[in-house]
């Protein structure tokens, strides 16, 4: 598996940052120099049909070896990394043999990953780790995902008596600000199902996720020199504080788990004179996933109700709850875990909290679940990845494909 680890540490020295407030696409064009590099490798490892997009969605297939038809799948990751760290001038660091100890990520800025805060590398003692220097994210979510699948795919070529059906490899830009289906040609792909490689940890089968929306605010106040501001200031910085404590305390991420769904404030910008919000709101449940933007809605209307029409709203849902699409297919879902069982990984099945392109792709007519790539805290600078998790992410990879046959 040394190829899968310099393939990695390979990958994460390309930034592909996404810009939610950018316009083009893909959103950053780094993303975009990333995917030639993927589209050349997919092509020198030897994969057919090989495409890349103006939009910088790069595709490609392995041909089936076997005379009989058997369902074609796809494997799909993302190129970009979150905005909420930088991820430019990556310096990954591998961690051999780790001790079970706190990890000093960078001693000249004293950044340590403790164990008291991250109980889970308990489970790693002995294994090896690849981390940031943190100053940085990793890179995990989703370059781990991407080689992973053309080490998997590069293993099939390189033993073509090894017998499989038709496999299809897509790598798509701006998932991590919701746009990464949004060009997605379903049909061009070709596939009959697919998995997102974009899990967490080790186990991870994900076939339920939030439903989605981001709203976005601005009030507009009114600024007056405040030594005569009486009954005519309106501090916008105050009224945003005073729309957001309408909205419920232990519905913030901080506060639930599991199915509970959230209200979080990703952003604040203000003065007096003006403030902008985003919110993101989240539910597994699509009734309370409305009830959510209701009253998120209520809460504007009563501030512009008490000082006169000076909040708008836009407010905009960005993907669904893919359950209602997988369970008429649930025989994929059993597929991968036959397939993580019969590597001795035991399957965690359990919501997502958060999306991925698969929800998406889910309603475009591609069901889409999401299965490991085995990194843990990604989105920032404690994000890390045991090796041997992404070794079993290729054997899981292997091992579906080889079990489609039996379908």
């Amino acid at each position: 598996m040394e190829k899968l680890v310099n393939r990695f540490l390979n990958y994460v020295k390309y930034d592909t940052t996404s810009d939610e407030s950018s316009t083009s696409v893909p959103s950053t064009a780094s993303q975009l120099e990333f995917a030639k590099i993927l589209y050349n490798d997919l092509k020198e490892i030897g994969l057919s049909d090989v495409t890349i997009d103006e939009y910088g969605y790069v595709m490609a297939t392995l041909p089936s070896n076997i005379e009989e038809e058997v369902p074609t799948v796809g494997f799909i990751a993302h190129m970009d990394t979150s905005p909420d760290m930088s991820g430019k001038d990556i310096k990954p660091k591998i961690i051999t043999n780790y001790d079970g100890k706190d990890i000093v990520l960078n001693p000249e800025k004293n950044i340590v990953m403790r164990v008291k805060d991250f109980p889970e590398l308990k489970n790693y003692v002995g294994k090896d780790l690849i981390t940031s220097d943190g100053t940085t994210l990793l890179g995990a979510d989703n370059k781990a995902g991407i080689a992973e699948i053309v080490t998997a795919v590069e293993y099939l070529i390189n033993n073509p008596h090894i017998p499989h059906g038709t496999v299809k490899i897509g790598f798509t830009p701006d998932e991590e600000i919701g746009r990464g289906a949004d060009h997605f040609d379903v049909e061009k792909f070709g596939a009959d199902f697919a998995y997102t490689v974009d899990g967490g940890p080790i186990g991870e089968l994900e076939y339920e996720n939030f439903n989605a929306a981001t709203a976005k605010i601005s009030i507009q106040g009114r600024n007056v020199h405040p030594g005569t501001a009486k009954n005519k200031m309106i501090n916008s910085i105050l009224v945003a504080g005073e729309l957001n404590d309408l909205l419920p305390v232990n519905e913030r991420p901080e506060y639930t788990e599991n199915y509970e769904g959230f209200y979080h404030i990703v952003s604040f910008n203000g003065t007096v004179e003006k403030t902008d919000m985003v919110y993101i709101i989240r539910d597994h449940s699509i009734e309370k996933f409305k009830s959510k933007k209701e009253t998120l809605k209520r809460a504007v209307d009563f501030i512009n109700y008490k000082y006169g029409d000076i909040v708008s709203l836009e407010l905009k849902d960005t993907y669904y709850n893919m359950k209602e699409k997988i369970e008429p297919v649930m025989y994929i879902i059993d597929l991968a875990k036959k397939a993580m069982e019969s590597l001795g990984i035991e399957p965690l099945i359990k919501p997502i909290r958060g999306g991925t392109d698969g929800a998406r792709l889910s309603y475009m007519g591609l069901p889409c679940p999401n299965i490991f790539t085995g990194g843990h805290n990604f989105h920032g600078k404690f994000e890390y990845i045991p090796i041997f998790a992404m070794e079993k992410a290729v054997a899981t990879i292997l091992k579906i494909i080889e079990l489609v046959q039996e379908i």
